[in-house]
């Protein structure tokens, strides 16, 4: 599979782009891109967000202090 990507001209590549702009027409491909954007936006930061809520296996874990003394 990806030995057919290694085939993709410049000729394929206007095909696609014509494909979508008779698909979206030439209004709506702005939109469409910034809607891309905040999508990958919003994706990026959900995966910081996971990062920092899931502890690294190289790290050592955290000690946590307990209030309870033993009695």
């Amino acid at each position: 599979m990806p030995q057919m990507l290694a085939v993709l001209s410049a000729t394929h590549v206007i095909l696609v782009v014509a494909v979508v702009l008779l698909l979206f027409g030439a209004q709506k491909i702005p939109e469409l891109m910034r809607s891309v954007g905040s999508g990958i936006k919003e994706f990026k930061q959900g995966m910081r967000d996971g990062e920092e809520l899931v502890p690294r296996a190289s790290e050592p874990p955290k000690e946590t202090t307990t209030s309870a003394r033993p009695g």
